[in-house]
């Protein structure tokens, strides 16, 4: 059994050789807290809760490390444009991408560390880089000093002459135009912290480099994020933290773009699908099931009609499990996959050739239940939660049922709508089909999806 990740670093697919034996650290990028989460944002942290709940299946310990950048020049310029402090737009749009992990059943980090709470940290972590000649203080900030680096730009693959890195209002002072900022010399009206440089704010890369340190080390397994980090950001973590002495990440994986009409989601171009939006139109767990199951380094090209197939595709899954739960009862998940899923998982987490493996499983269940072969039924649902577990889709979980908040809202659900389904049943029996109709049509209405078959109509929950 061997886990197999693309490296961005490497450029090709390598076997994963932990640090540590039977633990995984891993560093991924969060959120910049100027704006709500759109759904390209929280595919990244979707797509690296699917590695990590693979470790754990695989049997590793994964300490899992998501920061989130709290101060920076697009927070202060919201905070200009709103007239709010910079603080407050931060900590509501934190609040709002925790909320996107959680409704879209993302496990919480190990940690979850703020930039602003590591300001400690970063100074340290300047005053060994101006020490090994790697950085220089001009006019209140702190550049690091490219050409110091003669590892510069090897992860983006770039050429140091070909590069543009045009300077950031108040950079002044470096010596080469291509020297980054690490720390930004304070501005009348702008959140600031004393250094031995004067007062200042971190610049956008130094934070990260600081918090890996403190969290993980001088080194760790996997450092990840979304492509448009490779450069600048990762190329400039890079050269600070193995200019300050770390080794850093032994393994760079990177996720895909969410577009629409072959652009890149963001917030500047105004095409942002919000999460917060889009779990009111469509079940949670729906587009848990849309953003994980095509390959993590796949573009996925957002629209209404992808979203509807998803929906299809995992109400066939959904279909089953209830089925099976209703003529034989509770059944627990597999202690194993599939061989075929665990090979699909450990080759750089192939979610597409997985999700092969579960519907081939839903059909043989479906056709178990057909010949009546309860035994086979349950075998294949006990594969099929197993598999869905480590997907993070498995319906029957506590956190999609409700059960996690100390509540079986499912069930209550259920029973109001069997009691008004009987009613239905009843207009039927006395040929009152109007009235029929109207229960049912009233039902659909309030969301709900009703299937009449031979054992009786059965409910389940359709697109918000």
């Amino acid at each position: 059994m061997t886990i197999r990740l693309y490296d961005t670093s490497a450029r090709r697919i390598r076997d994963f050789t932990p640090l540590v034996p039977g633990c995984v650290s891993i560093y991924l990028c969060g959120a910049t807290v100027q704006a709500a989460p759109h759904i390209g944002h929280i595919r990244s942290g979707l797509n690296f809760d699917i590695m990590r709940r693979w470790f754990a299946y695989r049997g590793y310990e994964v300490t899992f490390v998501r920061n989130v950048t709290d101060i920076d020049d697009k927070i202060l310029a919201k905070s200009a444009e709103q007239q709010r402090p910079w603080w407050a737009i931060g900590y509501e749009n934190e609040r709002a991408f925790t909320y996107g992990y959680d409704v879209l059943g993302c496990l919480p980090p190990t940690y979850e560390p703020r930039a602003t709470g590591h300001v400690p940290e970063m100074i340290e972590m300047m005053r060994g880089l101006i020490e090994r000649g790697h950085a220089y203080a001009a006019d209140g900030n702190v550049y690091f000093d490219v050409r110091s680096f003669p590892g510069y730009l090897e992860l983006s693959n770039q050429e140091l002459e070909n590069l543009r890195q045009p300077e950031g209002e108040g950079e002044t002072g470096k010596r080469d135009p291509r020297d980054f900022a690490m720390w930004k010399a304070a501005k009348p009206g702008e959140p600031s912290w004393e250094t031995p440089w004067g007062r200042g704010r971190p610049g956008w890369h130094l934070e990260c480099s600081a918090m890996a340190h403190k969290y993980l080390g001088e080194r760790f397994d996997i450092h990840g994020g979304g492509i448009d980090l490779i450069f600048p950001h990762h190329e400039n973590e890079i050269a600070q933290a193995k200019g300050y002495g770390d080794d850093f990440a032994a393994y760079w994986v990177h996720n895909a773009w969410v577009t629409m009409s072959g652009e890149k989601m963001s917030k500047s171009l105004g095409n942002s699908v919000l999460v917060s939006e889009m779990v009111k139109r469509w079940r949670p767990i729906v587009l848990r099931y849309y953003l994980g199951s095509p390959h993590y380094r796949s573009t996925i090209e957002y629209s209404e009609h992808a979203l509807r197939e998803a929906e299809s595709a995992f109400a066939r899954i959904e279909g089953f499990v209830q089925r099976v739960v209703e003529k034989c009862g509770p059944v627990e998940p597999a202690e194993q996959v599939p061989p075929a899923f665990a090979e699909a998982m450990d080759d750089d987490l192939s979610v597409p050739q997985a999700l092969a493996v579960v519907h081939t499983t839903v059909r043989q269940g479906n056709s178990a239940l057909t010949a009546d072969d309860k035994e086979t039924a349950v075998a294949r649902l006990a594969e099929l939660r197993a598999m869905l577990g480590v997907l993070g889709l498995d319906p029957l979980d506590a956190h999609w049922s409700g059960e996690d908040r100390g509540e079986d809202l499912h069930g209550v659900v259920d029973s109001l709508v069997r009691l008004v389904l009987e009613q239905r049943q009843a207009a039927r029996a006395r040929k009152d089909f109007a009235t029929a109709d109207a229960i049912r049509d009233q039902l659909q209405q309030s969301g709900l999806v009703i299937e009449d078959t031979p054992e009786g109509p059965r409910w389940s929950l359709g697109a918000h």
